[in-house]
Parts: C-alpha cells; structure tokens; sequence
C-alpha cells in the first residue's frame, strides 16, 4: 500500500486505513456493541462460557478479550469479502428500484453487514458450536444460547455496527462502476 492517501485499491474503494484496517476497527467495536446485549441479558456468557469454551478459567476481562478478538477476525473475513471484485460490482449496481438506487453504497454495506450478522448467527452458534460445546468446552460451553433471540439480536447488531463503521471508515464514493450483472 502507497504512503499517499486516498489511494484507490484494485477494487475501486478509496482508503487512508486499507480494508484489513477498516474490517479489524469494525468488527471490534461490533463486538463490543454484542458483548454489552449478551451482558445486559446473561453476563455469565461472556464472563464463564466464552472463556470455558477455550478451557479456560471464568473470568469477565478474558472473555471481553476473546469476544473482541473474534469480532476483529470476522471483521477482516467481512472486509475481504466486501472489497472483491464480485460483491462491490453487485453494492455499485444501479438497481432499477428507487429505493435502493437513493440508499447509496454505504447504506448497502451496511445492508451487507446485517446479512454477513445473520450468516454468522446461521453458522456459528446454530451449527458449529453446538457440534464443538460438549467434546471441547464442557459444560459451561455447551450451555451457550446459539439460538435464543438474544443472540441473534446480538450478530445482526454486530453485523449492522461492522457495516457501519466499514462504510465510514472507507471512502466508498459513488462512482461508475464495471458491474459483473451487466453485459
């Protein structure tokens, strides 16, 4: 990456930070605003289950740690996914709907985060922990609410948050755009 800001990238977004960046600052601070629902509804999640999932001892400061990471890592895997070529050509369309051709870019990110929330709900508390709780986190793992509504609610709002920041801290101007849905 050149040291001149606003370098546009290959896939046509302007960044002073980069994507990597952008997606690490997102999905933290989604993290975090997920981390404070789990709090307010069963603080012993982030305090006993998330850290026993790991085997480690129960503990409010490594599970926020453990929490934030994650979110920094589906942050990176979110900012990846939105700068492909593919995915930014279909954001860029100009659909035929008024209403989705005034949203705007950044308004579509941040649509994009809410889907990229529900995929990660669909994925990882639905399927993935529940295959993974008893044999490697034990009890307290295993009582982890992978479908209870207050983590759904808690990975759309950490996905509306990540599209949120991403689309602020990148320049996503609207500009031409090839579209890979046109030919």
């Amino acid at each position: 990456m050149s040291t001149e800001p606003n370098e546009e990238s290959t896939y046509g977004i302007e960044s002073r930070i980069g994507w990597p960046v952008a997606g690490v600052l997102g999905g933290a601070i989604g993290a975090a605003a997920f981390g404070l629902v789990m709090w307010l509804f069963d603080p012993e999640i982030v305090q006993v289950s998330i850290p026993a999932f790991y085997g480690l001892e129960a503990g409010g400061v490594v599970g926020w740690g453990i929490h934030i990471v994650h979110g920094a890592i589906l942050g990176v895997v979110f900012g990846y996914i939105i700068t492909r070529e593919l995915v930014l050509g279909v954001l860029r369309t100009d659909p035929e709907t008024d209403a989705l051709s005034e949203a705007g870019v950044a308004l579509r990110i941040v649509g994009a985060g809410f889907a990229f929330g529900l995929t990660v709900w669909a994925i990882i508390p639905v399927i993935v922990l529940p295959a993974f709780a008893g044999p490697v986190g034990g009890e307290a793992a295993s009582e982890f609410p992978g479908t209870a509504l207050q983590s759904l609610l808690g990975h759309v709002l950490f996905g509306v948050v990540l599209g949120t920041v991403f689309a602020a801290t990148m320049d996503v101007y609207q500009r031409p755009a090839e579209s890979p849905l046109e030919e």
